[in-house]
């Protein structure tokens, strides 16, 4: 009896550092697709290229998908990059999506 509640606990357990560890590297990617199209002479397709190619890298087998948007913060222009992937799951719940989202201010040229 203990020993079922020890490996319940156990699969929970990982599958909540399974899942902070996809929504983690989603978010480093995004941020890094929101850099590299806030870059002078970049668009903001081009981040949203660049947040694929590094969650590619990072998380092979990713069923990944990226937008980016021009937006302002504060009143500066800035570039919006947001990633929703699915979490692979341990268990017996339904497939779960995380989305994630990233601005980085647009550079003078």
């Amino acid at each position: 009896m203990i020993a079922a509640l020890v490996v319940v606990i156990a699969l929970a357990l990982l599958q909540l550092v399974l899942a902070m560890h996809v929504r983690n590297t989603l978010l480093s990617s995004a941020q890094e697709g929101a850099r590299h199209a806030a870059a002078a002479d970049r668009g903001v397709a081009e981040g949203a290229a660049r947040a694929l190619e590094v969650a590619a890298a990072s998380i092979p087998g990713t069923r990944a998908s990226a937008g980016a948007d021009a937006t302002t913060v504060d009143g500066a222009p800035a570039v919006r990059v947001t990633m929703t992937a699915p979490v692979p799951m341990l268990g017996w719940w339904g497939p779960v999506d995380v989305t994630v989202s990233a601005r980085a201010l647009e550079e003078e040229q």
